[in-house]
């Protein structure tokens, strides 16, 4: 069962992100500046930063968290709302419980997904275990919505990779409703469709039904994004509200050229105003190398789905939180981990990930790192 087989690897990265924690709380008042953000990082632990904001909602709703909760999608933390009414649990709990078991669904999802397209299982063991611990997987811990897209956004790559339009379809809806990145998952998608209506003469797929299925499957995510702008748009009068907000200064910033934002970055280093815009550039050149070689050795939908969400994720003024939206390309996790085929190779990149995990979650609990 895959699940089982993923759950070494999902239970590693748990013990590390929890080691992160209790170092930081315990070097707060030795190593760390006592600051007050700091402070209130560490004592929200799972549910720091943007896991503070679906707290909120799902506890109290949109109206009472203000217009800038809006920029957060609501299936998420309406699902911790639900869940957060068994007994003892509250919507906190819930946000981290859902946020770990679709990091294992998305897990397993993967492994399913590349040993199907690619015939080697050692190829699938060693992309889960990367992705388990890659230096920004330590988002998939936290109260965050990135697992929970990132189930979404391997399932539909899956349904559509098997011709299963509407496990596509259902999966990318969801996605929609769940971060607005979802939406790209239109890009995949449109692509597994053209190519099986080029290879496919007879059969299902060519019936009326097979068509609704594949129309079906690329509308979803955008559908999904619908819906909830839709309901925005009826109650505060603004259909592109949650982009506005997103796009003010202190968030993701307006929408920029992706070498003025590296610019930016580099340029806070040098003056001393933001010690994390250091550690983007390095893995901005990582990704795009990755994206090269994802052309090469992937399926285009595989390359076009992770070259969207990194063009996406460089045209904002603010870089924070880059190397987590990178992680969403799950592709990009895929063609790196067809270059670990030796085992020395592999074991190299798996410890260094995985110190470099401890530490982008030791500086994110610290205030430093924005995750």
């Amino acid at each position: 069962m895959a699940v089982l087989q993923v759950l070494p690897a999902w239970i590693v990265a748990r013990v590390l992100v929890g080691g992160a924690l209790v170092l930081a709380r315990w070097t707060y008042p030795h190593l760390v500046a006592s600051s007050a953000r700091a402070g209130l990082r560490l004592h929200q632990g799972l549910l720091a930063w943007d896991g503070g904001w679906y707290e909120s909602i799902a506890g109290h709703g949109y109206a009472s968290s203000g217009l800038q909760s809006l920029r957060f999608f609501p299936a998420f933390p309406m699902a911790a709302r639900i869940l957060g009414r068994a007994p003892g649990l509250g919507v906190g709990p819930a946000l981290v419980v859902i946020s770990n078991l679709a990091a294992l669904g998305a897990m397993a999802a993967l492994l399913v997904l590349v040993r199907r397209d690619f015939g080697d299982p050692q190829l699938a063991r060693r992309t889960v275990w990367l992705l388990a611990l890659a230096p920004s997987a330590y988002a998939l811990v936290l109260g965050y919505a990135d697992a929970a897209l990132l189930t979404c956004s391997v399932v539909t790559m899956l349904g559509a990779r098997a011709g299963r339009w509407w496990w596509a379809a259902g999966a990318g809806l969801l996605a929609g409703a769940v971060r607005p990145v979802g939406v790209l998952l239109v890009v995949p998608v449109l692509i597994e469709v053209i190519q099986s209506r080029r290879t496919a003469s007879s059969g299902p797929g060519r019936t009326t039904s097979g068509r609704a299925a594949r129309g079906a499957a690329v509308v979803a995510p955008l559908v999904g994004m619908g819906v909830y702008l839709a309901w925005v748009s009826a109650h505060f009068g603004d259909f592109w509200l949650p982009f506005r907000v997103q796009q003010q200064n202190g968030h993701r910033g307006p929408i920029t050229a992706p070498i003025t934002a590296m610019w930016h970055s580099a340029v806070s280093v040098v003056h001393g105003h933001h010690l994390g815009s250091a550690l983007h550039i390095p893995w901005v050149v990582l990704c795009l190398v990755l994206v090269v070689l994802a052309y090469r050795r992937l399926p285009l939908s595989y390359a076009a789905f992770a070259a969207a969400v990194l063009a996406v994720s460089l045209t904002t003024s603010n870089l924070d939180s880059f190397e987590r939206y990178a992680l969403g390309a799950f592709p990009l996790v895929v063609a790196a981990s067809t270059l670990t085929a030796r085992r020395w190779v592999e074991s190299a990149v798996l410890v260094t990930a995985g110190g470099a995990m401890v530490g982008y979650a030791f500086l994110a609990f610290s205030g430093v790192v924005v995750p």
